[in-house]
């Protein structure tokens, strides 16, 4: 059983930061690409940033410059770390990672975190 838990959300002022984690845990093999996703309310789900293995980054356009997603290998953890939050970055930020488990005959699949409330408001 794999788990992603998240954590780090909250209610912050326009122009304020939040840092976001998410750990995965559980019989884990290998963890591939890490990676965040938001959805607003009333909107679909969209990627924000992902992060290989190997460091290699991309990001939405809405957020570069503004967001750093980083990882710790050791620790099975993704950060996001949001800078210059604006209202429109409101919404469940949710965690992924594409993993291989110890099952030996299953593929290396998706997981989804539950989930983590972000608002930017006055």
């Amino acid at each position: 059983q794999v788990q992603l838990v998240e954590s780090g959300g909250g209610l912050v002022q326009p122009g304020g930061s939040l840092r976001l984690s998410c750990t995965a845990s559980g019989s884990i093999s290998s963890i591939y690409i890490m990676g965040w996703h938001r959805q607003a309310p009333g909107k679909q789900r969209e990627l924000v940033a992902i992060i290989s293995s190997g460091g290699s980054t991309n990001y939405a356009d809405s957020v570069k410059g503004r967001f750093t997603i980083s990882r710790d290998n050791a620790k099975n953890t993704v950060l996001l770390q949001m800078n210059s939050l604006k209202p429109e970055d409101t919404a469940i930020y949710y965690c992924k990672a594409l993993i291989k488990d110890l099952i030996v005959a299953v593929p290396p699949h998706d997981y989804w975190g539950q989930g983590t409330q972000v608002t930017v408001s006055s």
